[in-house]
């Protein structure tokens, strides 16, 4: 990989941890619109609990951390490390499969 691609990625990941770290603790803790037109409509008390919903960064949080912001957070960069990740993998196995590029034909007519 060239520098600068290497460099590109790194600053990517960086800025993606930095938002994480920096602005996801902040965010509203109030009902987005799904949740608010359920409470308004009256049928919010039918949801029932997904099957990942015991799952360790379950609620944007991190199991067993009692600091919200702090859990918040750390299940951010938990997220964007594995996305990171798991996008890395596929571009590794993409590049793999992809066929060696051709060495060029020489030309077999007399020189202009």
């Amino acid at each position: 990989m060239k520098a600068n691609v290497k460099l590109f990625v790194a600053a990517g990941l960086l800025v993606g941890l930095a938002l994480v770290l920096l602005v996801s603790p902040f965010a509203s803790s109030s009902p987005d619109g799904l949740e608010k037109v359920a409470a308004e409509e009256g049928f919010d008390g039918s949801a029932r609990e997904h099957d990942t919903g015991d799952s360790p960064l379950a609620d944007y949080g991190v199991d067993g951390v009692d600091d919200e912001r702090v859990g918040t957070g750390l299940a951010g960069v938990i997220g964007v490390l594995l996305t990171f990740g798991i996008g890395l993998g596929l571009f590794a196995v993409v590049r793999a499969l992809r066929p060696a590029p051709r060495a060029p034909v020489a030309a077999t007519g007399p020189p202009r």
